[in-house]
């Protein structure tokens, strides 16, 4: 079966850090651009970050800028979320997500995770 599995979400004080993990089973992420986009019950879900196939490349969404690190280990098969100096506005559902050669968007992936909770609150 093929799918991403996110970890690492949980309940953290506001400042704290976090570090989520996306798991590939049943394909292969080396051709594969990686996303993380987060979503508050009643809006839209928002795109937070996204690496290339290779690492090489990085972007971030103004809210996470200087505050996350995307990161890849793809001999592990695995990518990253490093989040630090949280805030209650990071409070979401986080999912990974997945797109043959370039970074995903909300209506074109190939690869959607059931996504993992994050809550910063004190």
């Amino acid at each position: 079966q093929m799918q991403l599995v996110e970890s690492g979400g949980g309940l953290v004080q506001p400042g704290g850090s976090l570090r989520l993990s996306c798991a590939a089973s049943g394909f292969s992420l080396d051709s594969y651009a990686i996303g993380w986009f987060r979503q508050v019950p009643g809006k839209e879900r928002e795109g937070v970050s996204c690496i290339s196939s290779t690492g090489d490349n990085t972007i971030y969404a103004t809210p996470a800028k200087g505050r996350f690190t995307i990161s890849r280990d793809n001999a592990k098969n695995m990518a990253y979320l490093q989040m630090n100096s949280l805030r209650p506005e990071d409070t979401a559902v986080y999912y990974c997500v997945a797109k043959i050669r370039q970074c995903p968007s909300r209506d074109h992936y190939d690869y959607w995770g059931q996504g993992t909770q994050v809550t910063v609150a004190s």
